[in-house]
């Protein structure tokens, strides 16, 4: 297997499935025994109206907090100034594969804002955009821990993200037809 190809069960949900509906709630749960992490959640982004949503959640142990939002809300107005990943998602960077929330950079994070409002230790980032637009965060992460992301790991996610980025965009713009 090469770093690009996906692991077999990561593949066979995103060739299988039909709906956007039907591959994510299929697909948080294998990436989060993939990555042996502890929740897994994708927030989902309508670039021209900046609201957005985290529409599905999975989490390992019930101890583990869900992130989820039943409504799009908009994007508070600080965000970008609150979260440099959210700010580096929005300019197209690359996904960001955080080893230890404590001691990353400045730069990188804001560990105020994430032991806030996220909680967790190890985190990946990753940027799902189309056409110069973001259109969600796929979010990994473990808690309690640091977690060192592996370059086999990383090119999955990377790959993935490439994959499913079709179902973000068709599943943000049906929620807005």
């Amino acid at each position: 297997m090469t770093q690009q190809e996906l692991p077999s069960a990561l593949k066979n949900i995103v060739e299988s499935s039909q709906t956007p509906d039907a591959l994510f709630s299929a697909l948080l749960p294998a990436i989060g025994d993939f990555l042996q992490s502890d929740r897994c959640f994708l927030y989902l982004h309508n670039p021209q109206n900046n609201l957005g949503r985290v529409a599905f959640c999975w989490i390992r142990t019930p101890d583990v907090p869900t992130v989820y939002n039943e409504e799009w809300a908009a994007q508070p107005p600080t965000l970008v100034d609150d979260d440099p990943m959210f700010a580096a998602a929005l300019r197209a960077k690359p996904s960001i594969f955080v080893e230890d929330v404590e001691t990353a950079e400045p730069q990188v994070l804001n560990r105020e804002f994430e032991q806030k409002y996220f909680g967790h230790r190890a985190l990946i980032h990753a940027h799902i955009r189309q056409d110069g637009e973001l259109w969600g965060i796929l979010q990994p992460c473990i808690f309690g821990h640091p977690r060192i992301w592996t370059e086999y790991e990383r090119g999955v996610i990377n790959n993935l993200v490439d994959k499913i980025t079709p179902f973000a965009v068709d599943y943000v713009k049906s929620a807005f037809d």
